[in-house]
Formats: C-alpha cells, structure tokens, sequence
C-alpha cells in the first residue's frame, strides 16, 4: 500500500472549487491530526489546514473560510474541499500526518492550477 496518495487536483478557473482526497494507511493516519500542505513553484512548501483525531480544525489564514478539511477515521481518508479558489491557490497540494516528529515521506502530491 501507498503510504499517502493524494487526488483530486486539476485546473479550475478563479473562483471554483475543488475536493481534494488523500489515502492514507493505517500507520500513518493511525489516531495522528492530519494535515494538508501546499507548494508553489519557487516556494517552500506550506502549511494550509489540519484536522484531529476527533475533528477539531485549523486553518491557515490565507484559506480560512474557503477551504473545509475533513476526515473519515473509517477509511483512512483526509478531504479538503476549496471553494472560491484565487490563481495564488495554484501549488502541489500534500497530505501528510502531524506528529512531534517531521514526517520521513511525503507522497507525489496532487496539482491545482488555478486560472485568472
């Protein structure tokens, strides 16, 4: 099994959405806060939201009140749907897990493109 497998990017004009998935296995979605990042080219990679165990969320500010994540501890699955969507959105989005630990792997990630 893939340790992570993000999905769902694409190109979008400004303005719409899209929902993002993430497979994860069972080590590390476990009972961890999980996360979604986001690269843009030239830049570093990007805290953007996560999500606890128990489904308690947290939002980057430039995404707080467009972005929703959300998880299904059943299946393994992290979801981040994004509404209103701005050309500056365009970047690699990642899943990945929160621990008190850096992560060791991160999957191929999924790209958004968001035109004007």
């Amino acid at each position: 099994q893939v340790p992570l497998l993000e999905s769902g990017g694409g190109l979008v004009q400004a303005g719409g959405s899209l929902r993002l998935s993430c497979a994860a296995s069972g080590s590390i979605f476990s009972n961890n806060d999980m996360g979604w990042y986001r690269q843009a080219p030239g830049k570093r990679r990007e805290f953007v939201a996560r999500i606890t165990s128990d489904g308690y969320t947290l939002y980057d500010s430039s995404v707080k009140g467009r972005f929703t994540i959300s998880r299904d501890n059943a299946k393994n699955m992290v979801y981040l749907q994004m509404n209103s969507l701005t050309p500056a959105d365009t970047a690699v989005y990642y899943c990945n897990a929160i621990t008190s630990l850096p992560p060791t792997y991160w999957g191929q990630g999924t790209q958004v493109t968001v035109s004007s």
